[in-house]
């Protein structure tokens, strides 16, 4: 089924169509998702968020991007929307945690189900994902989209709504983040 063909029918409501587009683009939502929030869970649920937001808001899509693009953005959106919102609920329980309260989630390390994770050592790879969750919020979605998900700096750049010299001065900067944050976890 072409791209064409799979928008057409999913502006139909060709049940077959929706089926079509979830089992294609599963593991990119899902893995996207988790890269932004590393923690199964959450990634699952902002996979079914997307997909109902490509359910209701299919016939606004103009076709002017490919569909994965699409997807892309709404992924990080959808994402970055859960990540602010536990940041909110983090400040606003700050003092219950400090008299005893809830504990932060632990982080959900990937065993192998990620592509994005070519690390042989469970402990590397925490200490990865764990600095990547301390890069500022867009050099987190570039590093994520470019070295988990593996696509170009053009595709980022279109999913982002960047210029590519945006896009590489943000790789750039995650980066030196990275090896600041990595440098200073290794040395304690």
């Amino acid at each position: 089924m072409t791209e064409q063909e799979l928008i057409a029918g999913l502006k139909r409501g060709d049940e077959a169509c929706f089926q079509y587009l979830v089992e294609t683009y599963k593991d990119l939502v899902y893995n996207t998702a988790y890269g932004l929030l590393q923690q199964a869970q959450d990634a699952e649920d902002v996979a079914q968020e997307v997909f109902l937001q490509v359910f209701r808001s299919i016939h606004g899509f103009k076709a002017e991007a490919r569909l994965s693009t699409w997807l892309y953005r709404i992924t990080t959106s959808r994402a970055l929307d859960l990540i602010r919102s536990k940041k909110s609920k983090k400040r606003f329980g700050i003092i219950q945690r400090l008299w005893g309260g809830e504990e932060e989630e632990p982080l959900d390390i990937p065993t192998g189900h990620h592509p994005g994770v070519a690390l042989e050592q469970k402990e590397d790879a925490a200490l990865l994902w764990k600095a990547i969750t301390k890069l500022p919020e867009n050099q987190r979605v570039a590093f994520t989209l470019h070295k988990l998900e593996g696509l170009s700096y053009q595709e980022v750049s279109e999913i982002m709504g960047n210029s590519i010299a945006a896009v590489e001065s943000l790789m750039h900067r995650a980066r030196l983040g990275l090896r600041k944050i990595l440098e200073k976890d290794i040395s304690l």
